[in-house]
C-alpha cells in the first residue's frame, strides 16, 4: 500500500475508535444499570466492528479499481506511444523519400538548364 493508503485507512481506523469511545461513553453516563449499559455497548461494539469491516472491505475493493484503472491507463498510454514511433518513423522514410526525389529533380533540372545554356 502506498503512504496516501495508509494514511487514509488510519484515518478512517481513527474515526471509527473515537466513535466507538464517544459512545461508550455516552453510554456510562445514561441513567441506567450498568449491567443493562454493558450489553448496549457489547452490542454497539460488535455492530461498530461489522461495519468497520464493511468499511475496510469497500476501501479495499476501490484501492484495487484504482490500481487495476491506473495500469490500464498506463497499458494503454505505452500502445498510443508505440503507435506514435512507429508513424514518427514511416513519416521520417516518406519525408526522406521525398527530399531524395526532390534532389534528383533539382540534379535533373540543373543538367538540363546546362545543356540549355550551353
Amino acid at each position: 500500500m502506498s503512504d496516501r493508503e495508509n494514511k487514509v485507512m488510519v484515518g478512517a481506523l481513527m474515526l471509527l475508535a473515537g466513535g466507538i469511545l464517544g459512545a461508550g461513553i455516552a453510554l456510562l453516563y445514561a441513567p441506567q444499570s450498568g449491567d443493562k449499559t454493558r450489553k448496549e455497548i457489547g452490542r454497539y461494539a460488535k455492530k461498530a466492528r461489522r461495519k468497520g469491516e464493511e468499511a475496510l472491505e469497500a476501501v479495499e475493493d476501490f484501492t484495487e479499481q484504482v490500481t487495476d484503472m491506473a495500469e490500464a491507463v498506463g497499458d494503454r498510454a505505452s500502445e498510443i506511444l508505440e503507435k506514435g514511433k512507429d508513424m514518427a518513423y514511416g513519416a521520417k522514410k516518406g519525408l526522406l523519400k521525398a527530399i531524395e526525389e526532390g534532389e534528383a529533380r533539382l540534379v535533373k533540372e540543373r543538367s538540363r538548364l546546362a545543356k540549355m545554356i550551353g
